[in-house]
């Protein structure tokens, strides 16, 4: 990671710090990068900030996806930024939210409204990114997507 990138829209600045990592999770990060083509250092900030935030989120795992690694439910394959949009649509009612999502237990329920108590602007930018994506905007991106189009 360069000293200054942008991570998940917002400036990080970075600090040097020294650290002594174990041989294999050294070898699995070193996999991970010539796997995935990013640097060692991108990688593994991207795992450290990961743990941090599954440490304070017990009950939130991070996935890849089409558009990068995102806060999943555990267990599912639910974003959290989805639970969140539903949860705000019944005006943060928690007893909605589990008539919403009635297969997922409570505990699951409270992990995703936690992460978003923590990560609030993260999970507010992935909601007004969905919001955008309007019927036209879709048609307009991906033209190959509409019926009798050739």
């Amino acid at each position: 990671m360069k000293p200054n990138e942008i991570k998940r829209g917002r400036f990080m600045p970075t600090i040097q710090k020294s650290i002594r990592i174990q041989e294999k999770t050294l070898k699995e990060i070193e996999q991970i990068s010539r796997d995935s083509g990013k640097e060692f250092s991108a990688v593994a900030n991207e795992l450290l900030e990961e743990a941090v935030r599954m440490k304070r989120c017990p009950g939130i795992i991070f996935t890849e996806g089409t558009t990068g690694r995102r806060a999943r439910i555990a267990g599912t394959g639910i974003e959290v930024w989805e639970v969140i949009a539903t949860y705000k649509g019944v005006d943060k009612d928690f007893n909605r939210l589990c008539q919403a999502y009635h297969w997922l237990t409570e505990q699951q329920l409270r992990a995703a409204v936690g992460y978003y108590k923590i990560y609030k602007e993260e999970i507010e930018h992935l909601i007004r990114q969905n919001e955008g994506l309007t019927k036209e905007h879709v048609h307009k991106r991906y033209p190959f997507l509409v019926r009798g189009s050739r």
